[in-house]
């Protein structure tokens, strides 16, 4: 008799074990909304690096690939300050959490930059917050976020922020995106 519990209890925990991984492979619209990102890229972009001085501007592309139906991964190079850089995110959506999640890392700053986020409730934007070191504070931690807003097929926006010491949202980043044709 405890070998037949034993056994019905193993069968259950296999049976509810195997609706929870096809429940998390089964792709959701939220990955479907990553899609939307895959390409190639040039964006015109403008950072504020302090208060009151005027904005650089800077340019560059970026490829995005998805990876199965679940990520997307993109490399994007340009030149910011006479400089070449290189960076490399990849995003995905957890079903389980409801929450997109993914890494930044470039090849300025040795930090890998652990993402999380949503969609806003239009579906039209992903914000993607994290908290890293800020080159303007000496490295102190500071949380930052990113803004992917979709305009149309071929044309995004992307804005950084950073929250000061008060609380308040600095925008200190904003990118003009549109798809090579």
């Amino acid at each position: 008799m405890k070998k037949i519990v034993v056994i019905t209890g193993l069968v259950v925990a296999l049976i509810a074990g195997s609706a929870v991984l096809q429940a998390q492979s089964t792709p959701q619209k939220e990955h479907a909304w990553l899609k939307q990102l895959a390409g190639e890229w040039e964006y015109d972009a403008e950072a504020t690096f302090e208060p009151g001085k005027p904005p650089v501007k800077c340019n560059g592309v970026e490829s995005v690939r998805t990876i199965g139906e679940f990520w997307i991964i993109s490399e994007s190079k340009g030149v910011l300050l006479g400089t070449s850089i290189t960076g490399i995110t990849t995003i995905g959506y957890d079903a389980q959490k409801k929450k997109y999640f993914g890494t930044w890392i470039d090849s300025m700053h040795s930090h890998l930059l652990h993402l999380e986020g949503t969609t806003d409730a239009a579906g039209k934007s992903l914000t993607l917050q994290t908290e890293g070191p800020n080159p303007a504070a000496g490295g102190k931690l500071t949380k930052f976020k990113d803004e992917i807003e979709i305009k149309s097929k071929d044309h995004k926006i992307h804005s950084s922020f950073m929250q000061a010491e008060d609380g308040k949202w600095i925008s200190f980043m904003k990118a003009e995106y549109r798809r090579k044709k």
